[in-house]
């Protein structure tokens, strides 16, 4: 789809149909289409100095970092930066290995981490297969009450599980050979599955007892998706690393990170970090995490992603779950929501992919844009996304499930 120009949630083409974005693209225009005040820092960055190295010293990377150590958690003062996601991953998974000397990582089936050499190792989804050239990757099963791999009934039943089968995995492996567990804090790709209540903490005192390192990917969850900061904020855990993209700057120049807590950046405070990317903390990208994060506060935009999720959009969500029979659940926090489809409610067979293709080409005819993956629409609009809009979209959504609800009766 050919795309002219956008503002604020919308975008469109050049015959002037306009479109309500509820991809956020790949889920990362938090903020929204050419917010001016991040659109003038680009500029003004561009007019005074449009690039330099990464081993030259710049105020606006120096600014960018600031700004996000201050949302990471009590223990982090370092940030790596990168050119996007794939490549925060690829050098969180150095660096743990570097602090740790061993080798291997752990991370779930039900995952996304990035299209590169170890990220791509590390994710679960089918595009690992033809591309796992990386080594010292280890799969295992995170929870997921809806398609449950461990009999559960409950969320309770889910975690207490789910950490027995995490448990166990390290145990086989040998914790003496694994570096660290990877973990998307919500997984997002994969269908925005949330974690149950005391999974995450769990990870973590699995990691404590076990002497390995806990990295959360916040690539899609972090900087407002969730309603707040980072999607960790809303649970009772301390990762060792932090990586992050997206959302940061809602990829108006490419950019991500690893946020680095203290103990494993001072394993580098004399020993060179081998590593580093010729547009490292590039000043275009760095103004323009300067200027989105200024404006996300100033303008309470991570308020408003919670908000609407709490009040508009999950109440929404819901009741079109309880309505159509092809929705087989509703989940998600914030503007980082799934609508898992089914052909059969009672044996929650996905719908097949023809009947999703044809609600994604509905749903475009109807004027909004659709995050549409296997057997999900995931309903992830701009954080800055308003109830009028919300309402809009909804109505939209019930439209297409009253059809497929047609094509499965």
């Amino acid at each position: 789809m050919p795309i002219a120009g956008g503002s604020g949630t919308k975008v469109w083409d050049h015959a002037g149909n306009t479109y309500l974005d509820f991809s956020s693209q790949l889920v990362n225009v938090n903020i929204g289409y050419q917010h001016p005040a991040v659109v003038a820092a680009i500029q003004e960055q561009a007019a005074s100095l449009v690039t330099i190295g990464p081993a030259t010293a710049n105020l606006t990377r120096a600014e960018a970092a600031k700004r996000i150590v201050a949302r990471a958690p009590e223990g982090f003062s370092k940030v790596f930066f990168t050119n996007g996601g794939a490549d925060a991953a690829e050098n969180a998974i150095r660096m743990a290995r570097l602090h740790t000397g061993r080798d291997k990582v752990l991370s779930t089936y039900r995952s996304y981490h990035g299209n590169t050499g170890a990220a791509i190792t590390a994710t679960g989804d089918w595009r690992r297969v033809p591309n796992e050239y990386a080594r010292g990757h280890v799969h295992f099963f995170g929870p997921y009450l809806y398609r449950t791999e461990f009999w559960a009934t409950t969320p309770e039943q889910e975690c207490e599980r789910a950490l027995h089968h995490l448990r166990r995995v390290v145990q086989a492996e040998g914790p003496a050979s694994i570096a660290a567990l990877l973990l998307e804090t919500i997984p997002g790709t994969a269908g925005v599955l949330m974690p149950p209540p005391g999974y995450l903490e769990g990870v973590r005192a699995i990691a404590d007892e076990f002497d390995l390192l806990l990295i959360l990917d916040e690539v899609m969850a972090g900087f407002g998706r969730t309603g707040e900061w980072l999607a960790l904020d809303a649970y009772d855990v301390r990762p060792d690393l932090i990586t992050f993209a997206k959302g940061v700057n809602s990829g108006y120049v490419p950019v991500g990170g690893v946020m680095i807590s203290d103990p494993i950046a001072a394993t580098f405070d004399e020993r060179v970090y081998p590593g580093g990317l010729t547009y490292s903390g590039h000043p275009l990208a760095a103004a323009s995490i300067v200027a989105a994060l200024d404006a996300m506060e100033s303008e309470g935009i991570v308020e408003n992603a919670k908000t609407i999720g709490a009040k508009v959009l999950g109440p929404g969500l819901a009741e079109l779950a309880e309505k159509h029979r092809v929705v087989g659940e509703a989940r998600g926090v914030g503007v980082f929501w799934a609508l898992e489809l089914v052909a059969d409610p009672d044996t929650r067979e996905p719908l097949p992919a023809a009947l999703v293709g044809k609600a994604k080409a509905a749903l475009v005819e109807r004027g909004l844009l659709p995050f549409v993956t296997d057997n999900r629409i995931h309903v992830v609009p701009p954080c800055v996304v308003t109830e009028d809009e919300v309402t809009e979209a909804l109505a939209t959504y019930d439209a297409v499930l009253t059809l497929l609800d047609e094509e499965i009766s």
